[in-house]
């Protein structure tokens, strides 16, 4: 319990430590906002700069290049620095992208904006999910894990929806985005700001900055379904990013941006909805019964574009987002399982290493192979990726080891 705060160690939850899990879930919301608020405006570059899918797909890679590297070289500053100053050096990084997407000029403009976020989303995911375990209310037990799990897939929603209704309704339509994520990310550093802070800090802060990737022991009989999870969900979330705009106006005949945020949103917002599901079963049932929903909801997906049918595509996003909720909180909750607070910002780091890498890998590939397959094709080989990961968790899936507290993995 090195660096826990009193509150922390005992359990016991005083009003900054409330103040402080407020604040670190509402700024992790408005991170994944603000990293989503480009994906609408992607058709409008591809017709004002004629870019491609694989210019496209390579502006996504770009954003989970520069999460990659900053999980690598900070994922484990906030356990030595605190996770207030590295929270919000995580906010003033997504600014800086803001300001540079502000004036995209062409697509070297646009990879060092989203290259920015990345890095800003990365730093963000080890520190502030860190911070929110470390402040949230002892009970529910599991509010932890949705919270910190859940977040970043509630603000990817956010951002997709509102970006899509500003840039459709409002003024500015390639800029009015950026501004608002400006202010909601003013907002999110004052709030930090004035919060209690959950560890002390430690030495070893410019040690702590050589690549290195750690979970504890006992979590590493649990990485293997658990990275199926993030790999397989993830990637299909990166997928929404890279080739659903191209797709809902391609295929589904519509090039509205509003449209293609109620997409997105379709598949990143059932994901809160599947959070509470999985808290009621043991984390092996959580992963089985959360990957069997994802699967389908991904064969509905391909249903969906062999018929041209938007409604088809959007109630199997809403089941396949539904899945990952559940297959990812209970993939987090064992992961997290007896951790003490200098452990979570580097259960974090390897969590969303493994989620980005994931998501890069198969964006990165399915962008080189867009200029040869077409969309069907394409989207039929992210089923694929999710019947792979599905037949790995059903017959691996297993609970962890009961903590030193007592408590079964049941009630965690």
């Amino acid at each position: 319990m090195t660096g826990a705060s009193t509150s922390a160690a005992t359990g016991r939850r005083s009003a900054g430590d409330r103040l402080a899990f407020t604040a670190a879930t509402l700024a992790l919301v408005v991170t994944f906002a603000t990293s989503a608020a480009p994906v609408p405006l992607f058709n409008s570059y591809r017709s004002g700069f004629g870019f491609t899918n694989a210019d496209i797909s390579l502006a996504v890679v770009a954003y989970f290049a520069g999460t990659i590297g900053s999980l690598l070289l900070l994922g484990r500053l906030a356990s030595h620095v605190g996770r207030r100053p590295a929270s919000l050096a995580s906010l003033a990084l997504l600014a800086v992208g803001c300001l540079v997407l502000l004036n995209v000029i062409g697509l070297a403009s646009l990879l060092a904006g989203r290259f920015l976020m990345g890095i800003g989303a990365g730093l963000a995911s080890s520190s502030i999910t860190a911070y929110i375990v470390d402040a949230a209310p002892a009970s529910p037990l599991w509010l932890a894990s949705v919270a910190s799990s859940q977040a970043p897939n509630l603000g990817l929603a956010i951002g997709a929806i509102g970006s899509g209704g500003l840039v459709e309704l409002g003024p500015w339509p390639t800029r009015l985005v950026y501004l608002a994520a400006l202010v909601l990310l003013a907002i999110s550093a004052t709030l930090i700001a004035l919060s209690a802070e959950t560890v002390s800090p430690n030495p070893g802060a410019w040690r702590s900055l050589r690549p290195r990737v750690h979970l504890p022991a006992r979590a590493l009989p649990l990485l293997p379904v658990a990275a199926s999870v993030f790999i397989a969900t993830w990637a299909m979330g990166a997928f929404y990013q890279a080739f659903v705009p191209a797709l809902v106006a391609d295929q589904l005949h519509t090039s509205s941006a509003l449209v293609f945020g109620l997409v997105f949103c379709s598949y990143m917002a059932p994901n809160v909805l599947g959070a509470p599901i999985s808290g009621r079963f043991s984390v092996a049932g959580a992963q089985r019964l959360g990957m069997g929903i994802f699967l389908t909801g991904a064969a509905g997906l391909l249903t969906g574009v062999l018929t041209d049918s938007l409604p088809v595509f959007i109630v199997a996003s809403v089941i396949a987002g539904t899945g990952q909720g559940v297959a990812m909180s209970g993939s987090v909750r064992g992961l997290l399982h007896g951790s003490d607070p200098s452990e979570r910002a580097p259960i974090f780091a390897a969590i969303f290493l493994i989620s980005y890498s994931g998501a890069a890998g198969a964006s990165f590939v399915a962008g080189q192979l867009s200029g040869f397959l077409t969309l069907v094709q394409l989207v039929s080989g992210y089923v694929g990726l999710a019947l792979l990961a599905t037949l790995v968790v059903i017959p691996l899936a297993r609970n962890p080891q009961p903590s030193r507290t007592g408590v079964r993995d049941g009630e965690d």
